[in-house]
């Protein structure tokens, strides 16, 4: 019952400063709209924006991509979610991307996002997402816009905190947000948790050239929940810092329970010492199992393999690699500002924020300033490592980023604002009203260390009012704010796909150069190509019929097929013979109990159709082609088990009426 009245008590405090800090909050749709709002989000057709805005889908598992400042949604890349629109999921060729070593999941919940960068800036060659149901990081390649690459981490439970990234992408870091039991007894009692739970931070090395990743090593933690993290940068560049909640170490109630400390952790880790560890062996190999899904550009074919092996690394066993600095209250942001001198946390239930000195950092572990151990790593003295504290910003600080200006815009769920506010002297500058309850927020390049300011994006989790009613359930959205000058002012709100978490924004120069246009036919390696109607053809065998199909504006060839039979599996092959920007074409068959497939140019991809009845089918191109678009489709006939029909195809003859 105590513990029910300390909670009663904290919602009654949030309460009164709600009342406090917003009975001044502009009332009425439009509030807070500066006047010249239209023409500064104003994006003329036939023009590009400024900036691709990429932006997770949370529960829909996939990434969106977004113009800034227009706010206009340009495509929705499937990531860990099957995707009718674009048959991921349902084509052969992308089925093993959504394998895992539980069997093909077709969902997962994608909450961050992270663009690569080469000294500490955005470079445009990948975007990484995180799986937080079943732990995968996903790499899309942003020449294509594809998902490329998904690697599932073992020993791990809610991939929360990633996809993180240092420096110079040599890795990309992911932190468990639930730590459970791990290693060859994992079936105990719930309540041994603080005996037998733990929690692990996952490295996963980037190569510099192709961007494949390889789980490198993790290591091991204490049974504590990872939320955020940011590497470190500049002077702070081998280090990485993590946010961490539930040190009480609770396992039921965690919104009382693990909420009685003052102080929870931001864990710094130095990753350069972890890396050399694990180079020369000081690590212990674990038996696991894990995918490791790839995508290949030239026969547009994924594949997956089941790896059985991971290497760990334990802090009681790796000296001066691990350290806890004690950060007010439930951390769930970590950021690290451009010069990489100053970690700012973000505890929800904290009444400041904390900035954390990189310099102090390093000189409270060589004077070994310690305020003693947790779980046998060194904690470090909150005031020996701490660069001061920004007083009465706001209510439920979540997530900080940076103008590279000096400034900080800091997210606040509660009083659902952004606080802009100055680094080094930890003064308030500015606040806005967000409409309403903030998440994240993006400011182009924020976490790197060349911000390009101009714009902050808020992205909010609800929206009553803002927008035509759909029912019981809104819409998310992103509400786009002007930062140019001294004042923020709102200049924009659009809806998302939900549910928006994390966003980062890139200028379109650096990836739109860049930009894949078509596959060309002559590099199509895929096993079952038709490079050219004359190569089109369908085989038989055994109870397998593989048709070669082509298609180009506006028919398919073949486009009469007979002599299947029931019992028969028909695998469509189908390529794209375009060599035109901007002309897929799509696939579907009468009764086919997957999906469509779309067919980029010079691409070949597979549809698997299994019928249960004789007739005659029809089959058809899905995505709009050209004028005669409704006159792209065809016939299959299929027939009793026992029937003698022949196995024939045409395009443009038919064949013999006696053919029974």
């Amino acid at each position: 019952m105590k513990k029910f009245k300390q909670l009663a008590w904290l919602f009654a405090v949030v309460a009164f400063g709600l009342f406090g800090q917003q009975s001044c909050k502009p009332k009425g749709g439009s509030s807070g709209v500066g006047a010249d709002a239209a023409a500064k989000a104003y994006v003329a057709p036939g023009t590009y924006d400024e900036f691709y805005n990429f932006v997770s889908g949370g529960f829909s598992g996939q990434m969106s991509v977004y113009g800034l400042p227009s706010g206009r949604l340009f495509r929705v890349i499937p990531v860990f979610s099957v995707d009718a629109e674009k048959g991921w999921g349902y084509s052969e060729e992308s089925k093993p991307m959504l394998n895992t070593s539980h069997g093909f999941v077709p969902w997962d919940d994608l909450h961050h996002v992270a663009l690569s960068v080469t000294k500490g800036e955005h470079d445009g060659r990948w975007a990484f997402g995180n799986a937080n149901n079943t732990p995968r990081i996903a790499r899309v390649d942003l020449q294509t816009f594809r998902t490329a690459e998904i690697i599932e981490i073992p020993n791990s439970a809610g991939n929360h905190s990633s996809p993180f990234i240092t420096e110079n992408s040599e890795y990309v870091v992911a932190g468990t947000r639930f730590s459970v039991p791990i290693g060859d007894n994992t079936d105990v009692p719930i309540n041994t948790y603080k005996e037998n739970f733990k929690g692990t931070v996952s490295f996963i090395g980037v190569d510099p050239t192709s961007g494949e990743m390889n789980l490198s090593f993790q290591i091991l933690a204490p049974g504590i929940n990872f939320d955020l993290a940011r590497a470190g940068k500049g002077k702070s560049a081998g280090w990485f810092f993590f946010s961490c909640y539930n040190s009480e170490k609770a396992n039921t109630l965690l919104e009382v329970n693990a909420s009685q400390k003052d102080k929870d952790f931001i864990m710094a880790v130095n990753w350069k010492k972890a890396e050399e560890y694990a180079k020369a062996g000081k690590g212990m190999k674990k038996k696991v199992r894990y995918a490791h899904n790839k995508f290949n550009e030239s026969t547009h074919t994924a594949t997956s393999v089941i790896k059985e092996e991971v290497l760990v690394l334990d802090p009681k066993d790796c000296p001066d690699m691990v350290y806890f600095m004690p950060c007010p209250k439930s951390p769930h942001g970590c950021d690290t500002d451009p010069t990489g001198e100053y970690i700012v946390g973000s505890g929800k239930l904290a009444a400041v924020i904390p900035v954390f000195s990189f310099t102090k950092i390093q000189e409270a572990i060589a004077a070994k300033n310690f305020d003693g151990e947790y779980d046998g790593i060194p904690v470090l003295k909150y005031d020996a490592v701490l660069h001061g504290e920004v007083q009465k910003p706001g209510l439920g600080p979540l997530h900080t980023e940076f103008d590279g200006k000096g400034n900080a815009y800091t997210s606040f769920f509660v009083s659902s604002e952004i606080v802009k506010w100055n680094i080094q002297e930890l003064k308030v500058l500015d606040r806005v009203p967000t409409y309403y309850s903030i998440g994240h927020l993006c400011v182009p390049g924020g976490p790197t260390s060349k911000p390009h300011g101009k714009y902050v994006v808020a992205y909010n989790k609800i929206t009553k009012d803002r927008y035509l009613p759909t029912g019981p359930e809104l819409t998310q959205s992103a509400q786009i704010y002007d930062i140019s000058g001294e004042k923020m002012k709102l200049i924009l709100d659009f809806p998302t796909i939900g549910e928006p978490h994390y966003a980062e924004a890139i200028p379109a120069s650096l990836v739109m150069p860049k930009s894949k246009k078509i596959y060309k036919l002559e590099e199509n390696k895929h096993p079952y190509a038709a490079l050219g109607e004359g190569k089109a053809k369908v085989e038989r065998k055994g109870k397998e019929v593989h048709v070669y199909m082509s298609s180009i504006r506006s028919h398919f060839t073949p486009d009469n097929i007979e002599g299947v039979k029931l019992g028969d599996v028909v695998y469509f092959h189908v390529t794209n013979l375009e060599q035109d920007w901007d002309v897929p074409h799509g696939f579907a068959v009468k009764g086919a109990n997957n999906a469509e497939l779309l067919i980029l140019p010079g691409e070949t991809q597979t549809l698997v159709w299994k019928p249960e009845k004789t007739g005659v089918y029809p089959m058809y191109c899905t995505d709009f082609c050209s004028a005669l678009h409704q006159e792209m489709q065809g016939y299959i006939r299929v027939s009793p088990a026992g029937s003698n029909v022949p196995l024939t195809f045409s395009t443009g003859t038919n064949l013999p009426t006696d053919n029974k």
